[in-house]
């Protein structure tokens, strides 16, 4: 690989950065169902999200686990 390759490379990576972050990618992406967000978070997800704040709690509190 020469010198000339790497600054292409280096070139192609900061146009894709600046593309991907543009408004107008933004906008289109929100209106592809994939990319929408959620306004909550599914019922299961919080449980497991619930299930791991306890045991963190626990490690931190200094309990061990049997």
């Amino acid at each position: 690989m020469n010198g000339n390759n790497g600054n292409r490379r280096a070139e192609l990576a900061n146009d894709i950065r600046r593309q991907a972050g543009s408004e107008a990618t933004k906008r289109f992406l929100r209106t592809l169902p994939a990319f929408r967000l959620e306004k909550e978070v599914p019922r299961r997800l919080s449980d497991l999200l619930e299930r791991l704040d306890a045991v963190d709690a626990r490690k931190a509190g200094g309990e061990r686990r049997r």
